[in-house]
Parts: structure tokens; C-alpha cells; sequence
């Protein structure tokens, strides 16, 4: 697993939640696919870890999405809103 985030700048933003609600996805599914605990994921959704590079990696093949889509050092804008600007 990955390790607490020190302060905001080390947070790890995710959309891991919104994943796995949109596919129909459980924790413990998730969990099983990418090798982890369903604790550790909730974890991660809850941001009271950051993912190790290796994890991060997994998750975003579970969902086959490249791993920005999945991860920011930034807070990520809702999918929404990134679908509405991409239509002309």
C-alpha cells in the first residue's frame, strides 16, 4: 500500500469512487482485481492514503484507463464537466 499524505501537496486525488459506482464495481471486486484489501481501498477513495506507483498502475489497468484519468496531484474536475467541454 502507499502512505499517508504529509499535506495537501502530497495528497493524491482519485476518481476511484465514481469508477466504481459508474461500472458497477464493489470494493471487494476491485480490490481482488488489483491485489489489495477492500480496506485499502476505501482508504485510497477516502484519500487516507496514496497509492503506491504500482498500485496506482494496477488500479488504472482494472478500469482500462491510463493512469491520469484515475490520479492527479490536483483536484479533479467532475467527468461532467469534462465531457461538456469536449462537445462543440
Amino acid at each position: 500500500m502507499g502512505r499517508q499524505p504529509r499535506g495537501e501537496a502530497d495528497r493524491v486525488h482519485d476518481r476511484i469512487a465514481v469508477l466504481r459506482a459508474e461500472r458497477r464495481v464493489s470494493r471487494k471486486e476491485l480490490a481482488d482485481g488489483v491485489g489489495v484489501h477492500p480496506q485499502t481501498v476505501g482508504y485510497l477513495e477516502r484519500g487516507e492514503y496514496s497509492p503506491s506507483l504500482a498500485l496506482a498502475l494496477r488500479i488504472a489497468r482494472f478500469f482500462d484507463l491510463p493512469v491520469e484519468a484515475v490520479f492527479s496531484l490536483d483536484p479533479l474536475p467532475p467527468i461532467g464537466s469534462e465531457l461538456t467541454r469536449r462537445t462543440p
